[in-house]
């Protein structure tokens, strides 16, 4: 295959994952009220939630500010090394992992740089709603990210005698994450499952 032709299947994989992403995410964030919980199946919700840290809503140190800035730093680099692996003729599904990888971590930059501009933070009960630009609940790059996939596929209740964790409530698989994240992840497990041969930096 071309180089021509693995960098157009990158590009519009890119794309794709961008658009179906924000298309999600505008949807629950304008249809649903922050914290609304919606049981699909009993280990499939939608849940409405918003996070300032990386994925599955796990937190960074060092503040909003940080995270944005080393997610911004993290696609530019990661755009590179494609284009690179591309002219050194590497695999398509290398290509596409790599891509997945880069295209959920710009996915979840969108809702930092802008969603503070553009969505405003109403009270209950109404639900978000587009604004002008530069009239939402926050400044530039101060965006928070939207999740809402939920998959509590096991529950169960840990045994009283269980040290510090007895008699509490337990869930796999907990966090609440959305579909960038879900990219990030099948990108990653992929290229690690599949291409850790083909992974350097040399």
């Amino acid at each position: 295959m071309s180089r021509k032709t693995k960098l157009l299947i990158a590009s519009a994989l890119f794309i794709s994952v961008l658009v179906i992403d924000q298309i999600i995410k505008i949807a629950v964030k304008t249809g649903m009220l922050l914290g609304e919980h919606i049981e699909v199946t009993s280990w499939f919700h939608i849940a409405f939630v918003e996070n300032n840290g990386m994925a599955f809503g796990w937190e960074l140190f060092g503040g909003k500010l940080i995270l944005t800035l080393f997610r911004l730093v993290a696609v530019s680099i990661i755009g590179w090394f494609i284009w690179r692996e591309i002219m050194r003729r590497r695999p398509l599904g290398y290509i596409v992992c790599l891509t997945l990888i880069m295209a959920g971590a710009a996915g979840n930059i969108i809702d930092c740089l802008f969603y503070g501009l553009i969505f405003n933070n109403p009270p209950y009960p109404y639900t978000a709603q587009l604004v002008p630009w530069g009239m939402g609940y926050g400044e530039f790059l101060y965006g928070r990210v939207v999740d809402m996939f939920y998959f509590p596929l096991v529950q169960w209740d840990m045994p009283s005698w269980v040290p510090v964790y007895g008699g509490q409530h337990c869930i796999f698989f907990s966090p609440i994450f959305n579909f960038a994240d879900a990219a990030i992840s099948c990108g990653i497990v992929a290229l690690l499952l599949f291409y850790r041969k083909n992974f350097n930096v040399k």
